[in-house]
């Protein structure tokens, strides 16, 4: 059964600081793989793990002072604590750089702020209240 969330009940924290107007926070996991094939053969007989890589992006409305009194090379904590009701997906991102940052306005919209980051790792877990 899926773990349903809320963006309304969730949360974002830098450092232990919250960002307010979070607007939307995507990342992504990617692992290399290797094929590894018997001598002689030609069929694959197992795969090996290689480098693993995370990278994110944080939308906030206007701007967060928590990201960007950040210097260029300080690494820092982000955990987005996602909720509905009783249950809790904490998702927390260890070890971050900023990549990117960016800022657009247009008209009839209000301003948002994109903040793009890579992670040494990242971490799920689900608890039921």
């Amino acid at each position: 059964m899926p773990t349903i969330v809320a963006a309304a009940e969730s949360k974002v924290q830098v450092d232990g600081t919250p960002v307010d107007g979070v607007r939307a926070i995507d990342y992504r996991t990617q692992q290399a793989r290797t094929s590894v094939y018997a001598l002689g053969s030609t069929e694959r007989i197992g795969v090996v793990a290689g480098a693993r890589s995370v990278e994110g992006r944080l939308r906030v409305a206007s701007t967060s002072d928590a990201l960007n009194q950040l210097a260029v090379d300080q690494s820092f904590a982000l955990v987005a604590e996602f909720q509905h009701g009783a249950t809790k997906l904490t998702v927390s991102f260890e070890e971050c750089f900023l990549t990117e940052s960016g800022f657009a306005l247009a008209v009839g919209e209000f301003g948002e702020a994109v903040y793009s980051f890579t992670a040494t790792r990242v971490t799920e877990t689900v608890t039921q209240g």
